[in-house]
């Protein structure tokens, strides 16, 4: 246990150098969602929603873009690159467990997705003078909301053929998270069938729990009410239950498409 421990936090370490050294990953996973986040503050003006200022409503859902970027998008990327240049393989066949070396992945992403929401919190701070109310509270949502995308990153790597269709393959993801996340608009905004389908999508209950916990107000339900420390972890529950199935879902597609080898025809 303690071995793969090390070598998942070995792997993380690599993962994120070679991040660093890589400019076009660097911007699509760094700089593209700080980015869009800037775009979507832009046209807010002077509104608020659901009881904030408009531009700090829309900043405290920027984790959720975050989560795309940086977790599901570097992480297809990365793990089919891997495959295909038989660095999964030879990993597998190494001393790591299998476990340890998707589990080296994902604390990598962990890391940046963390990073990014550091480097966000100084922009909220230095432009709303707010700060986050429930750091642990985030903390928890983080690392719920990477180990889904983190399988879902290792369930669509089995389903991209090679590196350069990977960039493909991720589109109607991420689409789904930009259109049908509440990162830019409030969590009643849709209604019926559509308001239920982005209530279940697994990002929103990423951006509805960082929100309400960076606020302490109560952005699960979109009443805007300042929350108690207390109120802010019970009103999380229906959006952690939601993240736990996720979690079920797609370790079940993970274990089902992940593929260690190259794909052939």
């Amino acid at each position: 246990m303690r071995t793969d421990v090390l070598h998942a936090v070995r792997l993380a370490k690599l993962d994120l150098t070679l991040v660093f050294r890589n400019t076009t990953v660097l911007f699509t996973v760094l700089l593209l969602p700080l980015l869009m986040a800037w775009l979507f503050t832009q046209t807010q003006g002077e509104a608020t929603i659901e009881g904030a200022p408009a531009g700090l409503f829309v900043l405290t859902g920027v984790p959720g873009l975050i989560m795309g970027f940086a977790v599901f998008v570097n992480l297809v990327n990365s793990l089919t690159a891997r495959r295909e240049e038989l660095v999964l393989k030879r990993l597998r066949g190494g001393q790591p467990s299998a476990a340890a070396v998707l589990a080296g992945s994902a604390l990598g992403a962990l890391a940046l997705f963390l990073g990014q929401v550091v480097l966000l919190g100084v922009w909220i701070r230095r432009t709303e003078g707010a700060l986050p109310a429930n750091v642990p509270l985030m903390l928890l949502a983080a690392v719920l909301g990477v180990a889904v995308f983190g399988l879902l990153a290792a369930a669509c790597s089995g389903l991209t053929p090679n590196a350069e269709m990977a960039q493909i393959t991720v589109l109607p993801v991420l689409l789904l998270m930009m259109i049908g996340s509440p990162v830019a608009f409030p969590s009643n905004a849709l209604s019926g069938p559509l308001g239920t389908i982005s209530g279940l999508l697994p990002v929103t209950p990423v951006v509805k729990i960082m929100r309400s916990a960076f606020l302490g107000a109560d952005h699960y339900t979109g009443s805007g009410r300042a929350l108690s420390a207390l109120e802010q972890w019970t009103g999380a529950l229906p959006s952690f239950g939601i993240l736990i199935g996720w979690v079920a879902v797609t370790a079940l597609l993970a274990k089902w498409l992940f593929r260690w080898e190259p794909r052939h025809g």
